[in-house]
Protein backbone atom coordinates (compact mmCIF):
# COMPACT_ATOMS: atom_id res chain seq x y z
CA UNK A 1 0.00 0.00 0.00
CA UNK A 2 1.21 3.69 -0.96
CA UNK A 3 0.11 6.87 0.37
CA UNK A 4 0.02 9.51 -2.29
CA UNK A 5 -0.49 13.55 -1.47
CA UNK A 6 -1.97 15.81 -4.12
CA UNK A 7 -1.03 19.47 -3.51
CA UNK A 8 -2.40 21.67 -5.82
CA UNK A 9 -5.04 25.03 -5.83
CA UNK A 10 -7.18 23.65 -8.58
CA UNK A 11 -10.13 21.37 -7.74
CA UNK A 12 -10.29 20.07 -11.44
CA UNK A 13 -6.20 18.96 -10.93
CA UNK A 14 -6.39 17.10 -8.14
CA UNK A 15 -9.57 15.16 -9.91
CA UNK A 16 -7.47 14.38 -12.85
CA UNK A 17 -4.93 13.17 -10.87
CA UNK A 18 -7.17 10.85 -8.73
CA UNK A 19 -8.68 9.68 -11.54
CA UNK A 20 -5.27 8.49 -13.48
CA UNK A 21 -3.98 7.18 -9.89
CA UNK A 22 -7.22 5.29 -8.86
CA UNK A 23 -7.75 4.09 -12.52
CA UNK A 24 -4.04 2.62 -13.12
CA UNK A 25 -3.02 1.36 -9.24
CA UNK A 26 -6.23 0.51 -7.93
CA UNK A 27 -6.73 -1.07 -4.45
CA UNK A 28 -2.68 -0.25 -4.21
CA UNK A 29 -3.15 2.85 -3.16
CA UNK A 30 -4.55 5.71 -0.71
CA UNK A 31 -4.81 9.47 -1.23
CA UNK A 32 -5.39 12.56 0.40
CA UNK A 33 -5.14 16.39 -1.19
CA UNK A 34 -5.26 19.98 -0.07
CA UNK A 35 -5.15 23.46 -1.99
CA UNK A 36 -2.83 25.38 -0.08
CA UNK A 37 0.73 25.37 0.98
CA UNK A 38 -0.12 25.45 4.84
CA UNK A 39 -2.88 22.43 4.58
CA UNK A 40 -0.46 20.64 2.67
CA UNK A 41 2.28 21.06 5.56
CA UNK A 42 -0.35 20.02 7.84
CA UNK A 43 -1.71 16.99 5.86
CA UNK A 44 1.84 15.85 5.48
CA UNK A 45 2.72 15.73 9.77
CA UNK A 46 -1.05 13.59 9.93
CA UNK A 47 -0.89 11.70 6.78
CA UNK A 48 2.62 10.99 6.33
CA UNK A 49 2.48 10.22 2.58
CA UNK A 50 4.80 8.23 0.37
CA UNK A 51 4.73 10.37 -2.55
CA UNK A 52 3.91 13.64 -2.63
CA UNK A 53 2.77 15.19 -6.33
CA UNK A 54 3.17 19.36 -5.40
CA UNK A 55 2.46 22.00 -7.44
CA UNK A 56 5.01 25.01 -7.26
CA UNK A 57 2.03 27.85 -7.73
CA UNK A 58 -0.14 27.84 -4.66
CA UNK A 59 -1.78 29.94 -2.42
CA UNK A 60 -0.25 31.66 0.93
CA UNK A 61 3.09 29.11 1.60
CA UNK A 62 4.10 28.20 -2.28
CA UNK A 63 4.92 24.46 -3.10
CA UNK A 64 8.72 24.88 -2.39
CA UNK A 65 8.65 26.28 0.97
CA UNK A 66 5.90 23.61 1.21
CA UNK A 67 8.44 20.79 0.21
CA UNK A 68 11.22 22.78 2.62
CA UNK A 69 8.90 21.88 5.72
CA UNK A 70 7.63 18.43 4.92
CA UNK A 71 11.07 17.24 4.46
CA UNK A 72 12.17 18.44 7.76
CA UNK A 73 9.45 15.55 9.55
CA UNK A 74 9.76 13.12 6.04
CA UNK A 75 12.98 12.38 5.38
CA UNK A 76 12.05 9.30 3.12
CA UNK A 77 8.86 11.24 1.25
CA UNK A 78 9.44 10.87 -2.79
CA UNK A 79 8.44 14.68 -4.47
CA UNK A 80 7.68 15.05 -8.10
CA UNK A 81 6.44 18.69 -9.36
CA UNK A 82 4.35 19.96 -10.74
CA UNK A 83 3.88 23.76 -12.12
CA UNK A 84 3.67 25.40 -15.92
CA UNK A 85 6.48 26.12 -18.03
CA UNK A 86 7.03 29.95 -16.79
CA UNK A 87 7.96 28.55 -13.18
CA UNK A 88 11.24 27.17 -14.35
CA UNK A 89 13.43 28.88 -11.46
CA UNK A 90 11.36 27.74 -8.87
CA UNK A 91 11.51 24.01 -10.53
CA UNK A 92 15.56 24.22 -10.20
CA UNK A 93 15.22 24.93 -6.38
CA UNK A 94 12.97 21.98 -6.34
CA UNK A 95 15.19 19.89 -8.07
CA UNK A 96 17.80 20.45 -5.23
CA UNK A 97 15.13 19.22 -2.99
CA UNK A 98 15.93 16.07 -4.45
CA UNK A 99 12.06 15.49 -6.11
CA UNK A 100 11.98 12.25 -8.53
CA UNK A 101 10.71 14.23 -11.11
CA UNK A 102 9.74 17.53 -13.01
CA UNK A 103 6.44 17.43 -14.83
CA UNK A 104 4.74 20.22 -16.44
CA UNK A 105 1.24 20.85 -16.70
CA UNK A 106 -1.37 19.44 -18.43
CA UNK A 107 0.11 16.21 -17.43
CA UNK A 108 0.57 13.56 -19.82
CA UNK A 109 -1.17 10.54 -18.37
CA UNK A 110 1.24 7.91 -19.55
CA UNK A 111 4.23 10.13 -18.27
CA UNK A 112 2.46 10.35 -14.81
CA UNK A 113 1.78 6.25 -14.69
CA UNK A 114 5.85 6.04 -15.47
CA UNK A 115 7.05 8.56 -12.72
CA UNK A 116 4.51 6.93 -9.99
CA UNK A 117 5.28 3.52 -11.48
CA UNK A 118 9.11 4.88 -11.07
CA UNK A 119 8.37 6.14 -7.53
CA UNK A 120 6.85 2.90 -6.32
CA UNK A 121 9.96 0.73 -7.46
CA UNK A 122 11.66 2.97 -5.52
CA UNK A 123 9.33 2.95 -2.19
CA UNK A 124 9.33 -0.94 -2.43
CA UNK A 125 13.18 -1.58 -2.88
CA UNK A 126 13.82 0.84 0.54
CA UNK A 127 10.75 -0.94 1.82
CA UNK A 128 12.72 -4.40 1.09
CA UNK A 129 16.18 -2.87 2.70
CA UNK A 130 14.22 -1.94 6.04
CA UNK A 131 12.81 -5.15 5.96
CA UNK A 132 16.50 -7.08 5.92
CA UNK A 133 18.35 -4.76 8.08
CA UNK A 134 15.47 -5.45 10.74
CA UNK A 135 16.33 -9.04 9.82
CA UNK A 136 19.52 -9.17 10.29
CA UNK A 137 19.20 -6.59 13.50
CA UNK A 138 17.44 -9.53 14.86
CA UNK A 139 19.79 -11.93 14.06
CA UNK A 140 22.23 -9.89 15.17
CA UNK A 141 21.11 -9.74 18.62
CA UNK A 142 21.10 -13.29 18.72
CA UNK A 143 24.83 -13.72 17.53
CA UNK A 144 26.62 -10.70 19.22
CA UNK A 145 26.50 -12.32 22.62
CA UNK A 146 27.64 -15.21 21.17
CA UNK A 147 30.80 -13.47 19.97
CA UNK A 148 31.11 -11.24 23.05
CA UNK A 149 31.48 -14.37 24.81
CA UNK A 150 33.57 -15.85 22.24
CA UNK A 151 35.80 -12.37 22.31
CA UNK A 152 36.10 -12.66 26.32
CA UNK A 153 37.47 -16.15 26.54
CA UNK A 154 39.71 -15.67 23.63
CA UNK A 155 41.04 -12.43 25.39
CA UNK A 156 41.36 -14.00 28.83
CA UNK A 157 43.13 -17.07 27.85
CA UNK A 158 45.56 -15.53 25.23
CA UNK A 159 44.91 -18.64 23.33
CA UNK A 160 44.59 -17.49 19.13
CA UNK A 161 43.61 -13.89 20.35
CA UNK A 162 46.68 -12.33 18.51
CA UNK A 163 45.20 -13.89 15.22
CA UNK A 164 41.68 -13.23 15.95
CA UNK A 165 41.58 -9.79 17.13
CA UNK A 166 40.75 -8.28 13.80
CA UNK A 167 37.56 -9.90 13.15
CA UNK A 168 36.45 -9.89 16.86
CA UNK A 169 37.12 -6.12 16.44
CA UNK A 170 35.16 -5.49 13.38
CA UNK A 171 32.19 -7.73 14.28
CA UNK A 172 31.88 -5.64 17.58
CA UNK A 173 32.83 -2.58 16.34
CA UNK A 174 36.26 -2.26 19.02
CA UNK A 175 38.47 0.86 16.94
CA UNK A 176 40.74 0.82 19.84
CA UNK A 177 43.91 -1.06 21.07
CA UNK A 178 43.35 -0.78 24.39
CA UNK A 179 41.09 -1.78 27.41
CA UNK A 180 40.23 -2.48 31.04
CA UNK A 181 37.96 -5.60 32.08
CA UNK A 182 35.64 -4.89 34.65
CA UNK A 183 34.25 -8.06 36.34
CA UNK A 184 30.62 -7.80 38.44
CA UNK A 185 30.40 -10.15 41.13
CA UNK A 186 27.20 -11.05 43.11
CA UNK A 187 25.77 -12.88 45.66
CA UNK A 188 23.11 -13.86 48.09
CA UNK A 189 24.94 -11.63 50.91
CA UNK A 190 27.34 -9.51 51.32
CA UNK A 191 29.48 -10.17 54.79
CA UNK A 192 32.91 -8.57 55.92
CA UNK A 193 33.00 -7.67 52.01
CA UNK A 194 32.68 -11.29 51.04
CA UNK A 195 29.85 -12.60 48.95
CA UNK A 196 28.09 -15.69 49.44
CA UNK A 197 26.38 -18.83 47.81
CA UNK A 198 28.27 -18.07 44.60
CA UNK A 199 27.10 -21.24 43.13
CA UNK A 200 23.42 -21.01 44.03
CA UNK A 201 23.06 -17.76 43.18
CA UNK A 202 24.76 -18.35 39.79
CA UNK A 203 21.36 -20.94 38.58
CA UNK A 204 19.66 -18.28 40.36
CA UNK A 205 21.17 -15.31 37.98
CA UNK A 206 20.25 -17.30 34.56
CA UNK A 207 16.54 -16.12 34.92
CA UNK A 208 17.54 -12.15 35.20
CA UNK A 209 20.81 -12.30 33.85
CA UNK A 210 19.21 -10.51 29.98
CA UNK A 211 18.26 -7.94 32.39
CA UNK A 212 21.56 -7.45 34.05
CA UNK A 213 23.56 -7.57 30.33
CA UNK A 214 21.37 -4.72 28.87
CA UNK A 215 21.73 -2.19 32.07
CA UNK A 216 25.71 -3.06 31.97
CA UNK A 217 25.65 -2.61 27.99
CA UNK A 218 23.68 1.15 28.55
CA UNK A 219 25.57 2.12 31.28
CA UNK A 220 29.25 1.53 30.16
CA UNK A 221 28.78 0.71 26.75
CA UNK A 222 30.78 -2.52 27.30
CA UNK A 223 31.34 -5.60 25.67
CA UNK A 224 29.64 -8.76 28.10
CA UNK A 225 30.57 -12.08 29.11
CA UNK A 226 27.81 -15.34 29.59
CA UNK A 227 27.71 -15.74 33.68
CA UNK A 228 30.82 -17.64 35.16
CA UNK A 229 29.83 -19.16 38.34
CA UNK A 230 28.46 -16.02 40.05
CA UNK A 231 30.45 -13.52 37.75
CA UNK A 232 30.56 -11.36 34.58
CA UNK A 233 33.10 -10.20 33.10
CA UNK A 234 33.02 -6.87 30.56
CA UNK A 235 35.42 -5.20 28.61
CA UNK A 236 35.52 -1.69 27.97
CA UNK A 237 37.95 -0.23 25.14
CA UNK A 238 39.89 3.00 25.29
CA UNK A 239 41.64 4.95 23.10
CA UNK A 240 44.61 5.23 25.62
CA UNK A 241 46.84 3.59 27.63
CA UNK A 242 46.25 4.93 30.83
CA UNK A 243 42.72 5.87 32.40
CA UNK A 244 43.00 9.83 33.66
CA UNK A 245 42.03 10.24 37.50
CA UNK A 246 38.74 12.13 35.95
CA UNK A 247 37.78 9.71 33.96
CA UNK A 248 38.23 6.90 36.64
CA UNK A 249 36.41 8.63 39.31
CA UNK A 250 33.31 8.84 36.39
CA UNK A 251 33.72 5.58 36.17
CA UNK A 252 33.48 4.51 39.18
CA UNK A 253 30.58 6.92 40.09
CA UNK A 254 28.64 4.94 37.28
CA UNK A 255 29.67 1.37 38.76
CA UNK A 256 28.12 2.25 42.23
CA UNK A 257 25.35 3.58 40.21
CA UNK A 258 24.74 0.36 38.11
CA UNK A 259 24.97 -1.78 41.80
CA UNK A 260 21.97 0.96 43.11
CA UNK A 261 20.04 0.12 40.31
CA UNK A 262 20.77 -3.92 39.93
CA UNK A 263 20.48 -4.45 44.13
CA UNK A 264 16.87 -2.47 43.84
CA UNK A 265 15.75 -4.45 40.89
CA UNK A 266 17.06 -8.17 41.57
CA UNK A 267 17.40 -8.49 45.33
CA UNK A 268 20.68 -10.17 45.52
CA UNK A 269 24.18 -7.78 46.55
CA UNK A 270 26.56 -7.20 44.23
CA UNK A 271 30.69 -6.08 43.57
CA UNK A 272 32.73 -4.49 41.10
CA UNK A 273 35.88 -5.11 40.73
CA UNK A 274 37.70 -2.41 37.98
CA UNK A 275 41.49 -3.52 36.30
CA UNK A 276 43.77 -1.00 35.01
CA UNK A 277 43.68 -0.08 31.01
CA UNK A 278 45.88 -2.98 28.74
CA UNK A 279 47.39 -3.66 25.84
CA UNK A 280 43.95 -5.71 24.00
CA UNK A 281 46.33 -8.24 24.26
CA UNK A 282 46.93 -7.97 27.62
CA UNK A 283 43.90 -8.17 29.19
CA UNK A 284 44.47 -11.11 31.38
CA UNK A 285 46.57 -8.95 33.21
CA UNK A 286 43.43 -5.99 33.74
CA UNK A 287 40.73 -9.06 34.71
CA UNK A 288 43.47 -10.49 37.44
CA UNK A 289 43.72 -6.71 38.58
CA UNK A 290 39.73 -6.73 38.73
CA UNK A 291 39.85 -9.92 41.00
CA UNK A 292 42.31 -8.67 43.23
CA UNK A 293 40.32 -5.44 43.35
CA UNK A 294 37.42 -6.90 44.68
CA UNK A 295 39.06 -10.09 46.53
CA UNK A 296 40.85 -6.96 48.65
CA UNK A 297 37.94 -4.19 49.24
CA UNK A 298 35.39 -4.50 51.51
CA UNK A 299 33.43 -1.71 49.12
CA UNK A 300 30.97 -2.67 46.62
CA UNK A 301 33.15 -0.92 43.64
CA UNK A 302 36.75 -0.91 43.69
CA UNK A 303 39.42 -0.06 41.23
CA UNK A 304 43.00 -1.26 41.40
CA UNK A 305 44.94 1.73 41.54
CA UNK A 306 42.28 2.40 44.64
CA UNK A 307 44.01 0.17 46.41
CA UNK A 308 47.93 -1.21 47.75
CA UNK A 309 48.06 -4.20 45.54
CA UNK A 310 49.93 -4.67 42.39
CA UNK A 311 53.17 -3.34 41.72
CA UNK A 312 54.17 0.80 40.70
CA UNK A 313 57.08 1.53 38.88
CA UNK A 314 58.93 4.85 38.86
CA UNK A 315 57.74 7.17 35.91
CA UNK A 316 60.29 6.12 33.26
CA UNK A 317 60.49 2.62 33.89
CA UNK A 318 59.84 1.02 30.85
CA UNK A 319 57.67 -1.47 31.82
CA UNK A 320 55.81 -1.83 28.27
CA UNK A 321 59.81 -3.18 26.65
CA UNK A 322 60.04 -5.87 29.59
CA UNK A 323 55.94 -7.39 28.90
CA UNK A 324 56.45 -7.53 24.91
CA UNK A 325 60.25 -9.05 25.71
CA UNK A 326 58.65 -11.74 27.87
CA UNK A 327 56.13 -12.03 25.61
CA UNK A 328 58.62 -13.01 22.84
CA UNK A 329 60.31 -14.95 24.69
CA UNK A 330 57.60 -17.20 25.52
CA UNK A 331 56.67 -17.43 21.80
CA UNK A 332 59.90 -18.58 20.74
CA UNK A 333 60.49 -15.04 18.77
CA UNK A 334 64.33 -15.11 18.68
CA UNK A 335 64.16 -11.79 16.85
CA UNK A 336 61.76 -10.15 18.31
CA UNK A 337 62.96 -10.89 22.16
CA UNK A 338 66.72 -9.33 20.01
CA UNK A 339 65.09 -6.21 19.58
CA UNK A 340 63.56 -6.14 23.06
CA UNK A 341 66.14 -6.85 24.76
CA UNK A 342 68.48 -3.90 22.98
CA UNK A 343 66.26 -1.45 23.70
CA UNK A 344 65.83 -2.60 27.49
CA UNK A 345 69.55 -2.62 27.33
CA UNK A 346 69.84 0.65 26.22
CA UNK A 347 67.27 2.08 28.67
CA UNK A 348 69.38 0.79 31.27
CA UNK A 349 72.51 1.95 30.42
CA UNK A 350 71.30 5.39 29.47
CA UNK A 351 69.95 5.64 32.93
CA UNK A 352 72.28 4.03 35.14
CA UNK A 353 75.57 3.64 34.00
CA UNK A 354 76.81 4.27 37.03
CA UNK A 355 75.47 1.25 38.79
CA UNK A 356 76.34 -1.41 36.67
CA UNK A 357 76.13 -4.13 39.12
CA UNK A 358 72.19 -3.00 38.87
CA UNK A 359 72.27 -3.82 35.21
CA UNK A 360 73.78 -7.15 35.95
CA UNK A 361 71.41 -8.10 38.37
CA UNK A 362 68.57 -7.03 35.83
CA UNK A 363 70.22 -8.99 33.00
CA UNK A 364 70.38 -12.03 35.19
CA UNK A 365 66.62 -11.84 36.12
CA UNK A 366 66.02 -11.60 32.74
CA UNK A 367 68.06 -14.49 31.65
CA UNK A 368 66.40 -16.59 34.48
CA UNK A 369 63.19 -15.81 33.24
CA UNK A 370 63.60 -16.39 29.50
CA UNK A 371 65.72 -20.23 31.02
CA UNK A 372 62.84 -20.79 32.93
CA UNK A 373 60.35 -20.84 30.10
CA UNK A 374 62.53 -22.53 27.78
CA UNK A 375 62.77 -25.66 30.77
CA UNK A 376 58.46 -25.53 31.14
CA UNK A 377 58.27 -25.75 27.09
CA UNK A 378 58.90 -29.31 27.83
CA UNK A 379 61.78 -32.14 27.05
CA UNK A 380 64.70 -30.33 28.54
CA UNK A 381 66.19 -31.59 32.29
CA UNK A 382 66.83 -28.81 34.84
CA UNK A 383 69.81 -29.41 36.77
CA UNK A 384 70.38 -27.72 39.96
CA UNK A 385 74.45 -26.61 39.10
CA UNK A 386 72.68 -26.02 35.67
CA UNK A 387 73.70 -21.91 36.27
CA UNK A 388 76.64 -22.60 38.29
CA UNK A 389 79.72 -20.05 36.70
CA UNK A 390 76.53 -17.26 36.05
CA UNK A 391 77.44 -15.25 38.35
CA UNK A 392 81.08 -15.59 38.47
CA UNK A 393 80.88 -14.69 34.70
CA UNK A 394 79.03 -11.79 34.69
CA UNK A 395 80.96 -10.19 38.34
CA UNK A 396 83.69 -9.94 36.06
CA UNK A 397 82.57 -8.29 32.90
CA UNK A 398 84.27 -4.80 32.77
CA UNK A 399 82.22 -3.08 30.06
CA UNK A 400 78.68 -2.61 29.04
CA UNK A 401 79.00 -4.60 25.42
CA UNK A 402 80.50 -7.40 26.58
CA UNK A 403 77.43 -8.18 29.22
CA UNK A 404 75.07 -7.07 26.50
CA UNK A 405 76.44 -9.56 24.35
CA UNK A 406 76.18 -12.38 26.99
CA UNK A 407 72.32 -11.01 27.95
CA UNK A 408 71.64 -11.29 23.83
CA UNK A 409 73.03 -15.06 23.65
CA UNK A 410 71.28 -16.53 26.41
CA UNK A 411 68.02 -14.83 25.78
CA UNK A 412 68.51 -16.09 22.23
CA UNK A 413 69.48 -19.33 23.45
CA UNK A 414 66.35 -19.92 25.44
CA UNK A 415 64.23 -19.05 22.33
CA UNK A 416 65.80 -21.75 20.35
CA UNK A 417 65.41 -24.32 23.05
CA UNK A 418 61.69 -22.97 22.98
CA UNK A 419 61.43 -23.41 19.29
CA UNK A 420 62.98 -26.38 19.23
CA UNK A 421 61.15 -28.30 21.93
CA UNK A 422 58.05 -26.95 20.31
CA UNK A 423 58.89 -28.05 16.74
CA UNK A 424 60.00 -31.78 18.18
CA UNK A 425 56.74 -32.05 20.43
CA UNK A 426 54.96 -30.97 16.95
CA UNK A 427 57.21 -33.12 14.73
CA UNK A 428 56.69 -36.36 16.85
CA UNK A 429 52.70 -35.89 16.75
CA UNK A 430 52.47 -35.62 12.96
CA UNK A 431 54.92 -38.42 12.94
CA UNK A 432 52.54 -40.89 15.05
CA UNK A 433 49.45 -39.46 12.92
CA UNK A 434 51.53 -40.25 10.12
CA UNK A 435 51.96 -43.83 11.31
CA UNK A 436 48.28 -44.00 12.27
CA UNK A 437 47.25 -43.08 9.00
CA UNK A 438 49.90 -45.51 7.04
CA UNK A 439 48.57 -48.08 8.90
CA UNK A 440 44.87 -47.62 8.95
CA UNK A 441 44.33 -45.59 5.30
CA UNK A 442 41.68 -48.73 4.42
CA UNK A 443 39.74 -48.35 6.83
CA UNK A 444 36.81 -45.58 6.95
CA UNK A 445 38.90 -43.28 9.26
CA UNK A 446 38.46 -39.61 10.13
CA UNK A 447 40.16 -36.84 11.59
CA UNK A 448 38.49 -37.68 14.54
CA UNK A 449 39.82 -41.33 14.76
CA UNK A 450 43.58 -39.84 14.10
CA UNK A 451 43.36 -37.24 16.60
CA UNK A 452 42.06 -39.31 19.22
CA UNK A 453 44.89 -41.74 18.41
CA UNK A 454 47.80 -39.12 19.15
CA UNK A 455 45.62 -37.83 22.28
CA UNK A 456 44.67 -33.93 21.27
CA UNK A 457 41.69 -32.28 20.09
CA UNK A 458 40.41 -32.58 16.50
CA UNK A 459 40.90 -28.95 16.30
CA UNK A 460 44.13 -28.39 17.36
CA UNK A 461 45.39 -31.14 15.37
CA UNK A 462 43.77 -30.23 12.38
CA UNK A 463 45.82 -27.14 12.35
CA UNK A 464 48.91 -28.70 13.43
CA UNK A 465 49.04 -31.18 10.56
CA UNK A 466 48.53 -28.77 7.88
CA UNK A 467 51.24 -26.68 9.64
CA UNK A 468 53.48 -29.35 9.76
CA UNK A 469 52.32 -31.48 6.43
CA UNK A 470 51.05 -28.06 3.94
CA UNK A 471 48.17 -30.25 3.23
CA UNK A 472 44.87 -30.98 5.42
CA UNK A 473 44.25 -34.81 6.32
CA UNK A 474 41.33 -35.46 3.79
CA UNK A 475 43.93 -34.09 0.92
CA UNK A 476 46.92 -36.26 2.86
CA UNK A 477 44.44 -39.49 3.30
CA UNK A 478 43.43 -39.66 -0.69
CA UNK A 479 47.19 -39.07 -0.99
CA UNK A 480 47.68 -42.18 0.37
CA UNK A 481 44.92 -44.09 -1.13
CA UNK A 482 45.26 -42.79 -4.45
CA UNK A 483 49.40 -43.88 -4.22
CA UNK A 484 47.92 -47.58 -2.91
CA UNK A 485 45.54 -48.13 -5.79
CA UNK A 486 47.91 -47.10 -8.29
CA UNK A 487 50.69 -49.64 -7.01
CA UNK A 488 47.79 -52.30 -7.30
CA UNK A 489 46.53 -51.10 -10.63
CA UNK A 490 50.06 -51.51 -12.16
CA UNK A 491 51.46 -54.69 -10.41
CA UNK A 492 48.35 -56.94 -9.08
CA UNK A 493 45.56 -58.35 -11.35
CA UNK A 494 42.82 -57.34 -8.52
CA UNK A 495 39.40 -56.33 -10.26
CA UNK A 496 39.08 -52.05 -9.52
CA UNK A 497 36.05 -52.95 -7.22
CA UNK A 498 38.86 -54.76 -4.63
CA UNK A 499 41.16 -51.99 -5.45
CA UNK A 500 38.51 -50.04 -4.24
CA UNK A 501 37.72 -51.86 -1.12
CA UNK A 502 41.32 -52.38 -0.48
CA UNK A 503 42.31 -48.61 -0.20
CA UNK A 504 39.00 -47.60 2.38
CA UNK A 505 36.64 -46.43 -0.30
CA UNK A 506 33.19 -48.20 0.00
CA UNK A 507 31.56 -47.13 -3.65
CA UNK A 508 33.39 -47.85 -6.99
CA UNK A 509 31.85 -44.82 -8.50
CA UNK A 510 33.01 -42.58 -5.90
CA UNK A 511 36.48 -43.78 -6.03
CA UNK A 512 36.83 -43.62 -9.67
CA UNK A 513 35.85 -40.03 -9.26
CA UNK A 514 38.61 -39.40 -7.15
CA UNK A 515 40.90 -41.16 -9.01
CA UNK A 516 40.20 -39.04 -11.80
CA UNK A 517 40.52 -36.20 -10.25
CA UNK A 518 43.87 -36.47 -8.61
CA UNK A 519 45.47 -38.61 -11.56
CA UNK A 520 43.76 -37.20 -14.69
CA UNK A 521 42.46 -40.57 -16.11
CA UNK A 522 40.28 -43.37 -14.93
CA UNK A 523 41.51 -46.53 -12.75
CA UNK A 524 41.19 -48.42 -16.17
CA UNK A 525 42.56 -46.19 -18.33
CA UNK A 526 45.62 -45.85 -15.91
CA UNK A 527 45.54 -49.61 -15.60
CA UNK A 528 45.61 -49.73 -19.56
CA UNK A 529 48.26 -47.22 -20.27
CA UNK A 530 50.72 -49.38 -17.43
CA UNK A 531 52.21 -45.94 -16.27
Amino acid sequence: MYKIMLADDEGIVIDSLKFIIEKNFGQSCTIEYAHTGRKVIELAEKYKPDIAIVDIHMPGINGIEAMKEIRKTNKSVIFIVLTAFDKFNYAKEAINLGVLEYLTKPVNQSVLIQVLQRAMEIIKAERAKRSNDLMIREKLEIVIPIIESDFIYAALSGSDFKREKDNFCSLLGIKDNYGMILVLEFGDALIEGNLTNPVGISVKAQSFYPAIRESLKEELDCVVSPIMVNKIVCFLSSDSPQLGYDDRIELIEKARGLIRDLTRQHEIQFKIGIGSVASIYKLEESYKEALSAIRNSKSRVAHVKDLSIGCEYEADYPIEIENALFEKITRGDIEGSKNEANLFYDWMVDNYSDHIMDIKLKVLEFVLFAEKKAFLSGGMTYYFLYRKDYLPTIIEMDNFEQLRKWFIDKVTQACKNIITKRDEQTSGLISKAKAYIDENYNKDISLDDVSRSIDISPYYFSKLFKEGTGVNFIEYLTNIRIERAKKLLLNSDMNIKNICLDTGYSDPNYFSRIFKRQVGVTPTDFRESGN
